[in-house]
């Protein structure tokens, strides 16, 4: 699975992790209210991400062990006891699986969608999540009352990679929550849709085996990406 590794090496390198802190998640414990965790404007704190301000998500699998080794949470900027308005926000999930083990075709992209699905059942008391697929923003409203029992980045954290590893092709996932102000929120947001486009478009091989790359939309990704075109031959046979 190196489909991800030159796009991940793009996103990091815009991401100044030297100034990145290891959250301790080992007794980091919260509860998941699933699909009760609605909260309201009057019971919200401030929104990662809200109004004008970015709020970008983004997931990338590989079996590299220089992005990811282990489960952790990396934070970079402020945790959410410390943030007092709405804020800029990111999430990134590196997350790890052994070489081929999700398979090839329709069931490597129906693997991969359901690593990327996870976000979709994970419900941090007064973490109220707010996912918009369409232009990969994934603005969060925080609640006042949790915020007073002690949520923090690292209790959410550890939620997310619980859930993760209910998957039993997940090795390890390395998490990437971004607080901070003078990060380079649009360039990660466009790393994040080329990562979401690598995806998209090894769906689109498999739908499409026999079409004219010269025609295909999509031609410049299959270009860039090591180990699309492989894919794309490996369909037609």
């Amino acid at each position: 699975m190196k489909l991800y590794d030159e796009s991940i090496k793009e996103l990091l390198a815009g991401i100044d992790m030297t100034s990145a802190k290891k959250l301790d998640i080992v007794n980091a414990t919260w509860k998941d209210v699933g699909d009760h965790n609605l909260i309201l404007r009057a019971d919200m704190a401030y929104e990662l991400g809200g109004g004008t301000y970015p709020a970008v998500s983004a997931m990338a699998v590989t079996c590299n062990e220089e992005f990811v080794n282990t489960d952790e949470v990396m934070l970079i900027g402020p945790d959410l006891d410390e943030i007092k308005a709405d804020t800029p926000y990111a999430r990134i999930a590196l997350v790890k699986v052994a070489e081929d083990s999700l398979g090839d075709g329709n069931t490597l992209y129906n693997a991969i969608r359901k690593i990327e699905y996870v976000r979709y059942h994970i419900n941090p008391e007064g973490y109220m999540t707010r996912i918009s697929a369409s232009n990969n923003r994934e603005p969060v409203r925080v609640g006042k009352e949790a915020l007073k029992n002690g949520l923090d980045f690292a209790k959410v954290g550890k939620l997310f990679i619980d859930t993760y590893h209910e998957n039993k092709n997940i090795e390890a996932v390395k998490l990437i929550f971004i607080t901070a102000k003078d990060i380079d929120y649009k360039g990660m947001s466009a790393q994040a849709k080329h990562l979401e486009d690598i995806t998209g478009t090894i769906d689109h091989i498999f739908k499409n085996v026999m079409m004219d790359c010269g025609s295909c939309s999509l031609q410049k990704i299959c270009d860039e990406v090591e180990g699309l075109r492989e894919l794309h031959f490996s369909a037609q046979k």
